[in-house]
């Protein structure tokens, strides 16, 4: 049983590592999931049913004051495509002649549901659009959000929005990578770099200079998001306290100051390091030097090498010297085509010398190297601390004359349009439902309106559990080991505890004897004798071993016989009366019952002759109890339960 729990232990164990691994990968992808959208979608006409699961799309509409919306439900009214050219590029390569089109999703669609998608490879794409109005930084948030569905994964390309600079000479047909933009944000990945773009130009108020400002990179694997295929929501929030917020999927992943948390901060600082300070010469920048009152001992020797020859090594016996280790192949051909003029002599290939292989080994030998216990090596000086030690030298400190403070980087430039400028190795990236607001509860409605519909959708037509195992397993080989013992460790418990092995031999009960049946006095000293011959026999197999444990067992068996004689004595007295043999004729002396106080009914004497016409069963039943028992002492207490017979 001690054996089974601990197989169940290591069972439970490993089922709980197979869980926590699963939790462990569930708990990566519950970082970016979505937050619960209920409350939305109530007034939405969503059937939830998954299996007969029916969205009827609207087209969504805004609760609240806007600065910009769009949908392309009704086509691309209102986005500018431009025709200019990118700078300092040959004029074949610099055109913004990408593509775009109005399409539905090509998976997950909802009827009527449609957005802009980016359809040219290697191609240099710009269209941007006027804001409903310009937006100020004063003293209202100002919150970004759209969609992006990277409908067949991403290899290299961007997928980010830029929030154009308010300017009277804004004309958006010249939209390019110099227009001068206020924020630029989104997602953006080539190779195995995965970004999540917040930008923002920040106005030196000494120069009148714009200078980007990054902010930190978040700390989320951003990874899935390029690769799923799936419609996620981007959302740049910025607060008049001067902090922001990024969401992927109404979940944050990236917070800070834009005072505290861009690259580089935006308020230079207030001293720098004067440009004309120069170290002085006799600076001593050493902390250890070699102690110059060192003196070499008279026994170091830098001539000894490190190695030298064993000079108590021997040769092999065996060793072929005059056999070199490389032979010519004696069943190489020279080529037909093989020009000696032009290539040279021709020569076989050199193979394995085949008598090597049999022997120690072939060519000169030469004796192995070893340790040269006399090799000490060259002698330097023991370091101690410099008494000179000057630290590390760093120029001085001086006034920044660049230095300025702004403490409300939140008032940026105002921005009148949006534009995406986009460059990509990929084809087929949709963008869907833009909105620039103010007000977070307004963004939430607008999303659930529209990215809530398209998750609901896309989470009716996942794949099943088995599906989603399967595809972890082939990012993860090392799931299957995990998945077989899912499986088999119920089925293996199962077995283990309700089919159990064959108990061993030792452990077999051993049969009650019959003790009803009576026995003479004569059988009974036949097979007392038989029980001390087979007593004899055993102690003398049973030489080796231990001496206090024979003694023990002889002295059970002697104290067992002695008893069972007796009492089985009792039983035959009992059965003949005073016809039969004179058994223990002390013990009438004593006080034993004669026939008349001991009468024994009909029924009683005729099982009695029954019991002396099948005396020599009684003989081997009583036999098979007296002899030598080869059990664990441990089953002896059912011997007491027959004396008790008795």
């Amino acid at each position: 049983m001690h054996f089974q729990w601990d197989w169940l232990c290591l069972g439970v164990l490993i089922i709980s590592s197979v869980t926590a691994g699963m939790e462990s990968e569930e708990n990566l992808d519950a970082d970016v999931e979505v937050e619960n959208f209920d409350k939305q979608s109530q007034e939405a006409d969503v059937d939830r049913d998954k299996s007969s699961l029916e969205v009827v799309y609207q087209t969504p509409k805004p609760t609240g004051e806007v600065y910009f919306t769009e949908t392309f439900d009704e086509g691309m009214s209102g986005w500018v495509l431009s025709v200019t050219l990118k700078e300092d590029m040959d004029d074949n390569v610099a055109k913004y002649d990408g593509r775009w089109e109005v399409e539905e999703l090509k998976e997950n669609a909802m009827p009527g549901d449609k957005g802009l998608v980016l359809k040219s490879v290697a191609k240099y794409h710009a269209i941007s659009a006027m804001l409903t109005k310009t937006f100020v930084f004063d003293d209202k948030p100002l919150i970004v959000q759209y969609e992006v569905n990277f409908q067949k994964g991403i290899d290299c390309g961007g997928a980010y929005i830029k929030l154009l600079s308010s300017s009277n000479d804004l004309n958006l047909e010249y939209f390019f990578d110099k227009t001068p933009y206020t924020i630029m944000f989104g997602p953006d990945k080539c190779g195995e770099d995965y970004k999540l773009h917040f930008i923002f130009r920040h106005k030196n108020p000494k120069t009148g200079e714009y200078d980007e400002k990054h902010a930190e990179r978040p700390d989320v694997d951003l990874k899935k998001f390029y690769l799923d295929k799936k419609t996620h929501l981007y959302t740049l929030v910025l607060k008049p306290d001067d902090t922001f917020e990024i969401l992927i999927d109404q979940t944050v992943v990236s917070k800070g100051s834009l005072l505290e948390n861009m690259i580089p901060p935006v308020n230079p600082p207030k001293e720098i390091e004067d440009p004309t300070d120069k170290k002085p010469d006799d600076w001593d920048e050493r902390p250890k030097i070699p102690d110059p009152n060192a003196v070499k001992p008279d026994d170091w020797d830098e001539d000894e090498p490190a190695k030298i020859e064993d000079p108590d090594a021997v040769k092999p016996e065996g060793w072929l010297d005059d056999e070199p280790q490389y032979v010519p192949d004696p069943n190489a051909k020279k080529p037909k085509d093989w020009d000696e003029e032009m290539d040279g002599e021709w020569e076989a290939p050199q193979i394995p010398n085949a008598k090597c292989e049999t022997a120690p080994g072939c060519g000169e030998w030469v004796r192995p190297m070893k340790n040269n216990p006399k090799y000490k090596g060259k002698w330097r000086a023991p370091m101690i601390d410099n008494p000179n030690y000057q630290g590390i030298w760093s120029p001085r400190k001086i006034p920044n004359p660049d230095y300025f403070e702004d403490l409300h980087p939140f008032k940026m430039t105002a921005v009148s349009a949006i534009g995406l400028e986009l460059w990509s190795m990929t084809s087929d990236i949709y963008f869907d439902n833009f909105i620039i607001c103010s007000e977070k509860e307004v963004a939430d409605r607008w999303a659930a309106d529209s990215w809530g519909l398209k998750k609901l959708v896309a989470s009716a037509n996942e794949p099943g559990m088995f599906s989603q195992l399967v595809t972890a397993a082939e990012e993860h080989p090392w799931l299957w080991v995990l998945y077989i013992l899912t499986l088999a460790l119920p089925v293996g418990l199962t077995v283990l505890f309700c089919w159990p092995g064959k108990k061993s031999d030792e452990y077999i009960d051993f049969k009650k004897p019959d003790v009803s049946k009576q026995i003479t006095k004569g059988k009974l000293k036949e097979v007392t004798e038989d029980f001390e011959d087979d007593e004899l026999e055993e102690e003398k197999e049973n030489e080796d071993t231990d001496e206090d444990e024979r003694r023990e067992m002889e002295e059970t068996k002697r104290q067992l016989t002695k008893d069972n004689t007796e009492k089985m004595g009792r039983e035959a007295s009992l059965s003949e009366g005073e016809g039969g043999e004179d058994i223990y004729d002390d013990e009438e002396e004593n006080g034993v019952p004669d026939e008349e106080e001991n009468e024994v009914p009909d029924g009683s004497q005729e099982g009695d002759r029954s019991n002396k016409s099948d005396s020599e069963d009684e003989v081997s039943l009583h036999f098979s109890l007296l002899s030598p028992c080869h059990c664990p002492t441990s089953y002896f207490p059912s011997l007491s339960n027959w004396e008790h017979h008795i």
